[in-house]
């Protein structure tokens, strides 16, 4: 950097932002990000730095995000590449809109969220984040709620004098196979070796949902793990659906009927949940297994945004639906159930880091005879809590709200499918609707997890953690504070702050699956972390986590 630009970055920083493809997402979005704006101004203001949106607010639009590639390109042609630049985002967003500008910007690059489970800014940024830990472009991160918190006003500070902040990060450490249960590990190795004999194939329904760079693993990456891509068209599963009967959609209907689901519908498609929209998902469930099994797939992503959203209505309640090992059965032309007597493991998103994961974590699971239903959650917001659980347990911690649009298992959910709902997907992303699988967590020990590409290398951090049962009241106003429609899980992390997991997360999703007892989480985790190791996975582990 030169003089003139040192100086300069001291006085001034460039700001950026990026949104939805979606125009409705960014109007409704945008009264978020002005908040967001305007208080980070300030606080830059504060200590005599100014900043300089690099593009202005479209007042035609209702807006003022980035809302595609090609503009991010020409925002970032006009912004110097050594300036201090600070991302900035209350809201979910396409990190393809700016990351090609970014990864050629030279300055220091500062990330930054609202700490709110609105829209999501959080989701949004870690998105980012873990783009640029794929690329190799160097970034710092910051989050806050008012953006007047010691935390975030210590970092701003460190960062405004050095062009980086430090975070701590002493719950991660590497690996060591020798402090594995020998039993654990021998089994591990065992599942590794069988997968690189026998390999297994990820249905991959149209590959870079919503610009997510860091969900995709390159074949050179994934294929020595003996795990290789089916790429197939999201097309192709809408022309499956057409060729589904009525009587075959409605049994999947009745099946969930006699489960106890409930489905909350209405007359109005704009608005709410219908009959025929169900009836269409349920054939998309069907046509999915169908397309699955003719492939070979041992797990399957469908991507659900751009194209598919303006077809058919929403595909989250038959992800959740495949996520379960108890689920409504299909059968071919010759009357063999497919995918008899487990999950069809699915990623959401097309999150192809959570459906490597999820492929590995199933057959860990069957391997010591636990419920394998796995799935992803965006890692959404969180408080901390002190009070009483809807037990007797005292709680005292931080907890984090998990959420995804309704892709969750029925066996996660507190009673189950009988626990279960199905509300309508919010009309600002999902145009044709379509039923959410929608449940509270239920209470019990949880192995989380994240596959993540950093340094050319593929990697793993894991951890332990708990579900926990909040009282009524609680769990609603969190519910209220984020997609109420969505399935939600009330989460700790084992000897992890909120801010530590912040500052290494290297997603926007994170991984979780169930097990009966501390016992045998820590099993789990460590035959899982066997696995991956013997496949040439850098693991890592998080947190407190006791092998003796």
């Amino acid at each position: 950097m030169s003089p003139s630009h040192a100086a300069l970055s001291l006085k001034k920083v460039v700001l950026i932002t990026s949104g939805d493809l979606r125009l409705s997402a960014n109007q409704v979005c945008w009264p978020a990000q002005e908040d967001l704006e305007r208080r980070l101004t300030q606080a830059f203001r504060d200590e005599d730095i100014q900043v300089e949106r690099a593009f202005p607010v479209d007042a035609a639009k209702g807006h003022g995000f980035i809302s595609n590639q090609r503009m991010g390109m020409d925002v970032f042609a006009g912004i110097d590449p050594a300036a201090s630049l600070v991302f900035a985002t209350a809201a979910w967003q396409y990190t393809h809109h700016v990351l090609p500008g970014m990864r050629s910007h030279r300055g220091p690059i500062l990330t930054v969220a609202n700490w709110s489970g609105q829209w999501p800014g959080l989701v949004g940024l870690l998105n980012l984040n873990g783009s640029l830990a794929k690329a190799g472009v160097p970034f710092s991160t910051l989050w806050s709620e008012d953006f007047k918190d010691p935390y975030f006003l210590t970092r701003l500070k460190e960062w405004i004098r050095q062009g980086s902040v430090t975070h701590d990060m002493s719950h991660v450490r590497d690996l060591d196979t020798n402090a594995l249960p020998a039993s654990a590990k021998s089994t591990g190795e065992k599942l590794a070796s069988k997968l690189l004999e026998r390999k297994a194939i990820l249905g991959v329904f149209d590959e870079g949902c919503m610009g997510m760079y860091n969900a995709i693993i390159d074949d050179e990456l994934l294929n020595p793990l003996g795990v290789f891509k089916e790429r197939l068209s999201q097309s192709a599963l809408v022309a499956r659906m057409r060729l589904v009967s009525d009587d075959e959609a409605s049994a999947v209907r009745q099946w969930l009927n006699a489960k106890g689901m409930r489905f909350n519908t209405g007359q109005d498609e704009k608005t709410a949940l219908t009959d025929r929209q169900i009836h269409e998902q349920c054939k998309m469930y069907i046509a999915a297994l169908q397309i699955a099994d003719e492939f070979g797939c041992d797990a399957i992503g469908i991507q659900y945004q751009q194209g598919l959203k303006d077809m058919v209505p929403a595909s989250d309640l038959v992800e959740g639906l495949l996520n379960n090992a108890d689920r409504p059965p299909v059968r071919d032309g010759s009357g063999k159930e497919l995918y008899p007597g487990g999950p069809l493991p699915h990623f959401n998103e097309v999150d192809e880091c959570a459906g490597l994961d999820a492929l590995v974590t199933n057959r860990c699971w069957k391997a010591l005879q636990l419920d394998p239903a796995t799935t992803l959650h965006d890692v959404r917001w969180g408080e901390h809590y002190t009070g009483n659980g809807t037990s007797e347990n005292k709680l005292d911690e931080f907890v984090w709200v998990l959420q995804i649009s309704g892709a969750a298992p029925a066996s996660h959910f507190v009673d189950g499918y009988r626990g279960a709902s199905s509300d309508r997907q919010p009309p600002m992303y999902f145009p044709l609707g379509g039923g959410t699988l929608k449940g509270i967590g239920r209470p019990g020990k949880i192995v989380w997890s994240r596959v993540f590409v950093e340094g050319g290398g593929l990697h793993v951090d894991m951890g332990l953690g708990s579900v926990v049962s909040l009282p009524a009241e609680e769990t609603e106003r969190r519910w209220k504070q984020t997609t109420i429609q969505w399935p939600m899980v009330s989460a700790t992390f084992d000897g992890i702050s909120r801010d530590a997991f912040m500052a290494r997360h290297r997603a926007n999703h994170v991984n979780i699956a169930y097990a009966p007892d501390e016992k045998r989480a820590v099993q789990a985790l460590a035959v899982k972390a066997a696995m991956f190791h013997a496949l040439g996975v850098h693991v890592h582990l998080c947190g407190t986590i006791n092998f003796d």
